[in-house]
């Protein structure tokens, strides 16, 4: 059995599950990250995170009552992209051939605690991307 991830990462295809109580996938997730919070409660050392460009990617303003629920949920802090951030981003996107906005998930999984959980719904890249990442790095498909 895979240990508890010390840090869960939300790629585009969870954010828009989460924003939307409609979006087919809302209610496969939603469980997912409640769990996640409860955790969260009794273990402050977890994280939820989501790179910036990720939210700007699926939308999330997290000033917008349409946030609410994603806000709540997920409890994410933001991975902002500082220089020495994008140059990681852009060493695995040289490597991989992925989007910027998948590198910059892979630089938030190559920069946090393990073991690392990618929620997505693009497994394949990034698996690509865990690869090139030391420690565990489990894809999650969404």
């Amino acid at each position: 059995m895979a240990a508890q991830p010390a840090t869960v990462i939300l790629d585009n295809e969870a954010v828009a599950a989460l924003s939307d109580i409609r979006h087919p996938k809302h209610r496969a997730l939603l469980p997912y990250l409640e769990g996640i919070a409860q955790r969260r409660a009794r273990d402050t050392s977890l994280r939820v995170l989501v790179p910036v460009a990720v939210r700007v990617e699926a939308g999330w303003d997290r000033t917008r009552p349409k946030a609410a629920v994603v806000n709540r949920v997920s409890g994410a802090r933001d991975v902002p992209l500082t220089g020495d951030a994008a140059d990681t981003a852009q060493q695995l996107r040289g490597a991989t051939g992925v989007s910027v906005v998948d590198a910059t998930v892979g630089e938030a999984a190559d920069a946090a605690a393990k073991p690392v959980v990618i929620l997505t719904s693009d497994a394949d890249d990034m698996r690509a991307l865990a690869e090139r990442i030391d420690g565990e790095v489990r894809v999650q498909r969404v």
